[in-house]
């Protein structure tokens, strides 16, 4: 990978043990940092900023299921003044407990509508010099993103890719054909040096899911 200043924290939150993560544009205090995906339980996320003397500037989900935006409501008790981001197509998720899959659970979340939206082909600054590309990748949910930083070689996926996996299509909000094509056409196609960080499980490389994923590879299985 590149050497640059990016930094980046990964916080395996809550018992479906979802993924989420922090990026600083540098690693002093001081740094703008934006927090991607929110799940149950982040005050080890929240504290770690407030350790770290951070600022976050932004609230950036890769899809609004409840597992990454459970703790939303808690992110902003803590910082209060940041606004949140997510896909169009998912713009009535946060306060809909049948589509962000909460109403199931003893007590259904809702949170108040995202302050700002994301689009296909977005590019978002978090420092100067330091962009980052959006890519709708919907299949395990409408609104599913990969966040792209091409010259730190990293994707934060979400959902839609795993190691040696791909997420879940049975959803009533998903569909299981868009899923691949999501794959093969939004994350595929970066670098094969490129580092994936899902939504849950380990990181992997562009090149070892080419090569190893029995359902994106090149006999896939789904």
């Amino acid at each position: 990978m590149p050497e640059n200043n990016l930094e980046l924290l990964r916080f395996t939150l809550g018992a479906w043990q979802t993924n989420c993560y922090v990026l600083a544009a540098h690693p002093d205090p001081g740094s703008p940092c934006w927090i991607i995906d929110t799940g149950f339980d982040p005050d080890e996320m929240l504290d770690a900023i407030d350790d770290k003397g951070w600022i976050p500037s932004r609230i950036l989900l890769t899809h609004a299921h409840v597992d990454h935006i459970a703790g939303l409501g808690r992110t902003r008790e803590r910082f209060p003044d940041i606004p949140v981001a997510l896909h169009a197509d998912e713009r009535n998720f946060l306060d809909r407990p049948d589509l962000n899959l909460s109403a199931m659970l003893p007590t259904p979340i809702t949170w108040p509508p995202a302050e700002d939206t994301l689009h296909h082909e977005d590019t978002l600054t978090l420092a100067d010099g330091l962009h980052f590309q959006v890519r709708h990748v919907p299949g395990h949910s409408p609104g599913g993103v990969c966040f792209y930083q091409p010259d730190s070689a990293l994707a934060i996926v979400g959902d839609a890719l795993f190691a040696g996996s791909i997420g879940r299509h049975d959803f009533p909000t998903s569909d299981g054909p868009l899923l691949l094509k999501s794959i093969a056409e939004q994350i595929l196609t970066l670098p094969d040096e490129t580092v994936i960080f899902p939504g849950h499980g380990p990181e992997s490389t562009i090149a070892r899911e080419k090569q190893t994923n029995p359902y994106v590879g090149s006999n896939p299985s789904a």
